[in-house]
């Protein structure tokens, strides 16, 4: 109970019920019994107001000295909060609270005094309520962090602190129960929610070689999961740092707004003393500071931004801060690398044409393997696991593998020179295709496939097609991303034009980019910039990174897995679906519009307060309950944005249809 009470006197309501108490005290004692209870304490001590008092006559009784205690209390923590600003040399909306205050005080308008500084504290607290509720998507995330781990040590099951697991150790997820690291299933099979990374609501089937992540919950099964990493370096307190970041990061508005409140306040005090010494009417003034508070517009923006970073992040989407934020609304082309964004990224072998009469299919993929097993590329990967089931897999990495961006790769094998990739690398090392490789390259592209050219000692002797599948909601995607207000969806891809404009019929891009290089991928970027064009790239690994560089907005997808996508990206889409994109687009032009409403809103409010004053009859108290009432409006209309919308489901999938990966690009 006690500790109850301290949390209360140190919280954020304690100074104005204790305000407000004290100003009914007063009223009770002023009217009751036709004012017996309100005794003299002493003679007037005020400064007289003249014609423009509008305080007690010229006694000052006990109901005064309430009052009074009533402005102190509220007043008190305001005036400290001023004084700190104005050593650091900051002139903000308590110094001109406190100095209508005091003033008031000054001129014996104790009531004036209590109720404008009793109304500042009560709108104060209710905007830390609201506000804390704008970042309540940031408390969601800090609530879901492991507290506890079942880890195994020699032999035994012992329950842990979540951040004492090591790396390396092995940990026990039971149905039910919060997966307590990032780490690699070792066995077992279950089903994880893991909706508080990627915001995805059904529970991703997992089981031997899968990724689980800290803070997503079992839903079925069990599992032994060996930590990769633990603490702070997993992806929720990643996730978790980037949204405390981003949160407090500036728009460029919000620092145009910052510049501008620091000459206005300062202006507002001038205009308030010019205009007392010009009228002689201090009580006019004083009212001057106070409807010249520009509390409204200072919460404005940055209550905005609070909420709809906070509401991305509860859908799986990092936005780095204010300003990508409010550059994303501005999107108007969005420009998508092809394998892996618009397809699965998952290719398989589908083909292997022998050109060499003297060979067969088996020495055609052992070559190409043998290649391939020195690189990295998304490509390499259906290419080695076919020669696998085949047998022909090589035992060993080449000696020399030189990766050609955008064309292929060369490496040295057993003392021969092998080339596998597209006709610009054939050219490149002064191959000849005496055997029709071309054509067959073409026929294959023209399914759909993505074909690969194979050469030894600088005679081809086959080609190989990989063809991946389009995603299932790529059609969806770039039809929301329309729908978002974005005019054009385009495709850059390293791929041949045959293979990449059958995946652009296919999923309804506006146009097809192929047989690009990263240098051409960021050429078209920068000629897209150059059109006035506000330009985002989707894409992945070393061939989209000059273009993703250069776009006003970088994405990256699948990042839940990335530590440096979450750190480095833009927009980092934590699941690796397509969807959220556009979904992204449509808050970020919600967010912005509500920032735009919310100034409309201040600065409304601060012309009728004035047109009130010159007008007549405004009083200090009167103005600073709609400067409170402004604040709070601003600050519900942007809670508007924690609300789901539309865009936070899409009910109807594409079919997937098969279709080419890419080239190196």
């Amino acid at each position: 109970m006690g500790s109850r009470f301290e949390r209360w006197v140190h919280g954020d309501w304690s100074t104005p019920v204790v305000s407000g108490v004290l100003v009914l005290v007063s009223f009770v004692l002023r009217q009751s019994a036709g004012g017996a209870g309100d005794v003299t304490l002493s003679p007037q001590w005020w400064l007289d107001a003249g014609e423009h008092a509008t305080g007690p006559g010229t006694v000052f009784t006990l109901a005064d000295a309430v009052m009074l205690a009533a402005a102190v209390t509220a007043g008190w923590g305001i005036t400290i909060t001023a004084l700190r600003a104005l050593v650091a040399r900051v002139v903000g909306i308590d110094l001109l609270v406190a100095a209508a205050a005091i003033g008031a005080v000054v001129i014996g308008n104790f009531w004036e005094a209590a109720a404008v500084t009793f109304l500042f504290a009560t709108g104060h607290a209710l905007e830390a309520a609201t506000l804390g509720k704008t970042r309540s998507a940031l408390a969601e995330l800090v609530a879901v962090a492991p507290d506890h781990a079942v880890v195994v040590r020699d032999g035994e099951q012992l329950e842990i602190p979540a951040a004492q697991v090591r790396v390396g150790e092995v940990v026990l997820v039971k149905n039910g129960t919060k997966v307590p690291v990032d780490g690699e299933v070792l066995d077992g099979t279950g089903a994880v929610d893991e909706a508080s990374i990627t915001g995805e609501s059904i529970p991703a089937e997992k089981s031997r070689g899968d990724r689980v992540y800290a803070g997503t919950i079992s839903r079925a099964g069990f599992l032994r999961v060996q930590a990769t990493g633990t603490g702070a370096d997993t992806t929720l307190a990643r996730i978790i740092h980037r949204v405390e970041e981003a949160q407090d990061a500036k728009a460029r508005t919000q620092a145009f707004m910052d510049r501008f409140s620091r000459w206005y306040t300062p202006a507002v005090m001038v205009l308030a003393v010019a205009a007392g010494v010009v009228t002689g009417d201090v009580v006019l003034a004083l009212t001057l500071l106070v409807i010249g508070c520009p509390g409204a517009l200072v919460v404005s923006i940055p209550v905005a931004i609070v909420a709809g970073i906070g509401r991305a992040a509860r859908r799986g989407i990092l936005i780095k801060g204010g300003e990508f934020l409010e550059t994303s609304a501005k999107i108007s082309v969005v420009a998508m690398d092809k394998t892996g964004t618009l397809t699965e990224g998952r290719p398989r072998l589908t083909d292997v044409v022998v050109l060499d009469p003297r060979l067969g299919r088996a020495d055609v993929l052992r070559w190409a393997a043998a290649a391939e097993a020195g690189s990295e590329h998304p490509l390499a990967r259906p290419v080695l696991a076919a020669a696998d089931e085949d047998g022909v897999g090589p035992s060993e990495i080449p000696g020399t593998v030189v990766p050609v961006p955008g064309m292929g790769i060369m490496a040295e094998v057993d003392g021969h020179r092998v080339l596998v990739g597209s006709p610009l690398l054939l050219e490149r090392y002064g191959v000849a295709d005496a055997r029709g490789a071309s054509q067959v390259a073409a026929a294959l592209a023209a399914d759909g496939k993505t074909p690969m050219t194979v050469a030894v000692d600088g005679s081809v002797i086959g080609v190989l097609a990989v063809a991946d599948q389009v995603r299932a909601d790529a059609a969806e995607a770039v039809s929301m991303l329309h729908r978002a207000g974005v005019t054009k969806v385009v495709m850059l891809t390293g791929d041949n034009r045959l293979v990449a404009e059958a995946v652009g019929k296919a999923t309804g891009i506006d146009e097809v980019h192929a047989a690009l290089l990263p240098e051409d991928k960021l050429d078209v970027v920068e000629q897209l910039q150059r059109q006035g064009r506000t330009v985002a790239m989707v894409g992945d690994g070393v061939n989209d990174t000059p273009a993703l560089a250069a776009a006003d907005i970088g994405v990256a997808m699948g990042a839940a897995g990335s530590a440096a996508a979450v750190e480095t990206a833009d927009i980092a889409l934590m699941g690796d679906d397509l969807l959220r994109l556009p979904e992204a687009i449509s808050l970020a032009r919600r967010t912005v519009a509500v920032m735009r409403q919310n100034i409309v809103v201040a600065l409304a409010t601060v012309v009728l307060l004035l047109a009130g004053v010159v007008a007549g009859g405004l009083t200090m108290s009167v103005g600073m309950l709609v400067h409170e009432a402004s604040v709070l409006v601003v600050i519900v209309n942007a809670m508007r944005l924690l609300r789901s919308s539309g865009h936070d489901a899409v009910d109807q999938r594409s079919r997937p249809s098969l279709t080419s990966v890419g080239s190196r690009g």
